[in-house]
């Protein structure tokens, strides 16, 4: 077991480890131990005024494409084990980052965010937001990077916990003071963060969580899924999304649920970006059992990265748990559990490497209980151009891998062999 800190958001102070298992979960006569799953387009009223006054509120069940029990279930949990007000599960990760994304920006804003990043966040922001009239800047992951990229319509500071693949780790009270300073949200993209169990980004001063729940929360490579989680606190007072209209502004009419309700509105509401009830099912189950996965996984990570440096035929390692990485020391400071199950390595014949594995298996994917392999270069990140590979830590020779729960021994000789 980890020595994971008491959920000091729960009521009774349960661990991660608990709270997986056990939150939004019922109890009484006839309950169901685990998630029913509820396949209903829409769900009835007896009145006009019933029907009316959902419409309005938009605070119970009307339209599946809105809200689902088994789907609320889950955005539960997820709020809980992220130490959260609120949060939107939508159909996939890349959904929940548009959707984080346009909860407080329009046309003429701006982003600034660091360079290290997922392949499908930079192709978003270099190719989509422009499409409507949203700038952004990538910079280094570094505080004064950012800072320096800060301009007047800056409305939101974007990194990730624990970088894919470079393994970055983003120093989040550092960026929230320098998104605050200026009027602006921090969200912290927390899909290698494993739904809040290596790092829950909002404890230390992020104003948005977003993730791919199709990786660790699902964990098991059988469905997608993502969600956006807001925190308590966040000053929208200096964005005119929220303050325009007087006393009809989204502000004065939401209150503290302000952002939360905007994030629905987007997400599910207006882009239909909704996740199914059977695919919320499949990931709160992998929530159940999320910590003792990437327990073992961060372990046996942090021991490949070892062999792996140590070794003859093997180029720069990147892994945040090794000493030799340039955030080791930010990652002992944000991560609890363990540093993540991701690394990249450096080979002189990629496709040779890649032809000759036995156990591991290329795929695009991570958070698998398989170990993963793929060659970002011309995969993952094969479509932003060669300057932003590099920045999110890429080369022609890079390997990524994401480590499952194989033994550490087979995996090992497996590399060797390919090696």
């Amino acid at each position: 077991m980890s020595d994971t800190p008491a959920d000091t958001t729960h009521p009774q102070g349960w661990t991660f480890e608990t709270t997986a298992v056990q939150s939004s979960i019922p109890r009484g006569l006839g309950q169901t131990i685990g998630f029913p799953i509820h396949a209903a387009a829409a769900f009835q009223f007896d009145t006009l005024e019933e029907a009316q006054l959902e419409f309005q509120q938009n605070t119970g069940l009307s339209y599946a494409r809105l809200q689902n029990p088994t789907v609320r279930a889950l955005e539960d949990r997820i709020t809980t084990l992220e130490g959260g007000a609120a949060t939107v599960a939508v159909a996939s990760g890349q959904a929940a980052t548009l959707t984080a994304i346009l909860s407080v920006c329009r046309a003429g804003d701006h982003v600034v965010s660091a360079s290290s990043l997922f392949g499908g966040t930079t192709g978003m922001l270099g190719n989509i937001l422009p499409l409507m009239g949203i700038t952004a800047t990538l910079v280094d992951n570094t505080p004064d990077a950012v800072r320096a990229a800060m301009q007047p319509n800056t409305r939101l500071v974007w990194a990730e916990m624990i970088s894919n693949p470079a393994g970055d780790i983003a120093d989040i009270r550092a960026f929230a003071s320098v998104a605050h300073e200026h009027g602006a949200l921090l969200a912290i993209d927390n899909t290698c963060g494993g739904a809040g169990f290596l790092c829950r980004p909002l404890s230390h001063g992020a104003d948005i969580v977003s993730q791919s729940l199709t990786k660790w929360a699902g964990g098991h490579g059988s469905v997608l899924g993502g969600a956006v989680t807001v925190g308590t606190g966040h000053d929208l007072t200096r964005n005119p999304i929220y303050t325009d209209g007087g006393e009809q502004s989204i502000l004065r009419v939401r209150g503290d649920a302000a952002l939360a309700w905007r994030q629905r509105w987007f997400g599910a509401h207006q882009l239909g970006m909704t996740l199914a009830p059977h695919s919320a099912f499949l990931i709160a189950q992998g929530l159940e059992t999320l910590a003792l996965r990437l327990e073992r996984e961060s372990a046996t990570a942090l021991a490949l990265a070892q062999w792996l440096e140590a070794h003859p035929k093997v180029g720069k390692v990147s892994y945040p748990g090794l000493s030799s990485h340039p955030h080791h020391h930010l990652a002992q400071t944000y991560l609890r559990g363990g540093q993540g199950a991701v690394l990249t390595f450096e080979v002189p014949d990629p496709s040779a490497f890649l032809s000759r594995v036995r156990v591991l298996r290329i795929a695009p994917n991570l958070g698998d209980v398989r170990t993963l392999v793929v060659h970002p270069w011309t995969t993952t990140h094969g479509r932003v151009s060669e300057p932003a590979r590099h920045a999110a830590g890429v080369t022609p020779t890079t390997i990524r891998m994401s480590v499952g729960v194989e033994a550490l021994r087979d995996l090992q000789a497996d590399i060797e062999q390919a090696l």
